[in-house]
C-alpha cells in the first residue's frame, strides 16, 4: 500500500500526461482544491471534474510549458507537503516567469482530501500583464 508521501510524489514525478491521470485516481470524489489569493485560478474547486475544469484545462490552454517541479516533500501524519518552483510563458502575453510554491495535502483513506496552494502569485500576475 502506498504510503501518503508515495500517493503525492506520483502526481508529480512523471510526465504531464501520467501525473494528470495519477492525480484523477487519488482525488476523492468530494476533494477541495484551494488555489490562493492573487493566483488566475484563486478559489475553491470541489470535486475531481471541477478541479481539472478550474484549474488543468486553463493551465493547459492559457501557458506554454507550464511546469511544477517539486524540490521538497515533508510528510507529517495526514499531511504531505510540497514545495517547488512553477515556470512557464502566459501564451496571450508571452512573458515567462519562474514563482515558488507550496501545497499542502490532507489525504484520508488514500485519497486527497484537499488541497491548499501557497504561491508567489505576483510573478505570475506580471507575465499575465505582460509586464
Amino acid at each position: 500500500m502506498p504510503t501518503n508521501l508515495d500517493i503525492i510524489r506520483s502526481t508529480y514525478e512523471g510526465p504531464s500526461e501520467e501525473n494528470g491521470r495519477n492525480l484523477l485516481a487519488v482525488l476523492a470524489p468530494d476533494a477541495s482544491w484551494t488555489e490562493a489569493a492573487g493566483f488566475p485560478y484563486a478559489g475553491t474547486y470541489i470535486g475531481p471534474e471541477a478541479i481539472v475544469a478550474g484549474v488543468f484545462k486553463r493551465l493547459a490552454t492559457e501557458w506554454e510549458g507550464y511546469q511544477a517541479k517539486v524540490h521538497t516533500y515533508l510528510a507529517d501524519g495526514d499531511r504531505v507537503a510540497a514545495f517547488g518552483v512553477y515556470s512557464g510563458t502566459y501564451r496571450a502575453t508571452g512573458k515567462a516567469m519562474t514563482a515558488t510554491f507550496a501545497h499542502l495535502y490532507r489525504i484520508q483513506d488514500g485519497k486527497i482530501a484537499t488541497m491548499e496552494q501557497y504561491v508567489d502569485s505576483h510573478k505570475v500576475q506580471l507575465a499575465i500583464q505582460g509586464a
